[in-house]
């Protein structure tokens, strides 16, 4: 009963402990680094006795023959040996990042094993075998290097389409150069055939070289931008000799009306105009010519010359 009561009222003090912590922080009376856990340092020990005790205990006292194991350095390399390398040296040079050097020093320790290993089994008459081949069980299952191998050729197909990408990207960039290119290129030569046809109809200049500019380029272009495509463009064929046969039948009348118009081609045909007779003050035509030069007299002045024809 006393044990039970000491431990109510160590509950009770323990209840009364945090009730008065509680208002002290909402009074705001606990502040931080007033309380500071400090940790001891570790112990190591070094018990050398009963390290030595457990190596007894591992020890088994029985024959070579049946515990097989061996304790050898490498077998000597030849090409350190052809290159005059001593064995610290040869060690020394072995960098164990290398994956081929770490393996051959594996190599080298294993055959060096089986070289001092082989007479000795064969002083104690036993018999031993080659085996017919090597294979092993590896460490991870079939599965496991499946996964391995789709999740490589995985990331292969993600580096080969993201390297598409790229090139489809760089070659966005520049056909939109060259179309920027082309744009510009032809504004140019827009801009210079406008200045050219000012000219002309100011009288500065009498040549037409820029109605054939456009005649040049196309040509230039078919033979050489085109290449194979336009020499293959089939030519276009006269008429047909079903239709040449109707039309010499029945005749062909076509379109009466309109044959004065314009054309095209009547109207890119600039070869009878003269800017000098065309600009010039003596004739008719142009600014400062005659005004009126041909210009039928009135119905009083006709009269006149009526009457005094008469």
């Amino acid at each position: 009963m006393a044990q039970d009561r000491q431990s109510d009222s160590d509950s009770e003090g323990s209840e009364l402990s945090d009730s008065e912590l509680q208002d002290a922080f909402a009074k705001g009376l606990l502040k931080p680094g007033l309380n500071v856990v400090e940790e001891s340092e570790k112990q190591y020990a070094n018990n050398v006795v009963g390290l030595k005790q457990c190596l007894e205990d591992f020890k088994q006292d029985i024959q070579w023959v049946e515990r097989l194991d061996m304790t050898n350095d490498p077998a000597a390399d030849i090409i350190a040996i052809a290159e005059g390398k001593s064995v610290t040296q040869e060690r020394s040079d072995i960098d164990p990042d290398d994956d081929f050097q770490r393996e051959m020093f594996f190599y080298r320790q294993a055959q060096a094993t089986v070289l001092d290993a082989l007479p000795r089994l064969q002083r104690l008459k036993i018999a031993t075998k080659r085996p017919d081949d090597y294979f092993a069980e590896m460490a991870k299952s079939d599965q496991q290097m499946q996964k391995i191998r789709e999740k490589m050729l995985s990331k292969k197909i993600a580096m080969e389409k993201s390297e598409k990408a790229k090139q489809l990207r760089a070659l966005r960039k520049y056909g939109k150069k060259v179309q920027v290119e082309v744009i510009q290129q032809r504004q140019k030569e827009k801009k210079a055939m406008m200045t050219a046809v000012k000219k002309y109809q100011k009288g500065l200049s009498d040549k037409l070289d820029f109605l054939e500019g456009d005649k040049v380029s196309s040509k230039a272009k078919n033979e050489g931008g085109e290449g194979s495509a336009a020499r293959i463009a089939p030519q276009k064929k006269g008429i047909n000799a079903k239709r040449k046969f109707k039309n010499d039948r029945f005749g062909f009348g076509g379109k009466k009306s309109g044959l004065k118009w314009n054309t095209k081609d009547s109207h890119n045909d600039v070869s009878s105009f003269r800017s000098k007779i065309a600009h010039s003050k003596k004739s008719g035509f142009g600014k400062g010519g005659r005004k009126n030069a041909n210009k039928r007299p009135g119905k009083r002045n006709r009269q006149k010359m009526k009457n005094k024809a008469r």
